[in-house]
């Protein structure tokens, strides 16, 4: 059963030696246990440049899977110490990536939780900065 929840994701992306970019949501969203696992997934808006994309975490025992659908696809798993490759595909083409995180923490109840993800990433073999999600999840009354 799907349940209503609002989520604050904070999002921190460090690039070579350039100060951190931060980015910082509350909005609705929805949480459903199915076979097995969470999945919570919330609009992406205009503030994190992804509108018209939904996203989704799927947490499973051991991993954590990010998909986005709409005007960019993308699924990136994370598994701690496990590079995997994806392809993301936008609008104007399609960039293959490489994420490998360093951290995956989740305790997902039926009424919210919380992910915590740090995981480097490279664009076509290239090094492209570590990345720091947190997300906060609450069910609505």
């Amino acid at each position: 059963m799907k349940k209503e929840v609002v989520l604050s994701v904070q999002g921190r992306q460090h690039y070579g030696g350039q100060e951190p970019e931060v980015i910082e949501l509350v909005t609705s969203g929805t949480m459903e246990f199915r076979d097995g696992g969470w999945d919570i997934s919330y609009e992406e808006t205009a503030l994190t440049g992804l509108e018209g994309v939904t996203t989704t975490f799927r947490v499973e025992p051991g991993k954590v899977i990010l998909t986005r659908t709409g005007k960019l696809n993308s699924q990136m798993v994370f598994q701690k110490g496990v590079a995997h490759d994806s392809l993301y595909q936008m609008e104007f083409g399609a960039l293959m990536l490489s994420v490998k995180a360093t951290h995956v923490f989740f305790d997902i109840v039926p009424d919210g939780g919380v992910i915590d993800l740090s995981y480097a990433i490279e664009i076509e073999k290239t090094e492209a900065g570590v990345i720091d999600y947190h997300l906060d999840i609450q069910a609505k009354e």
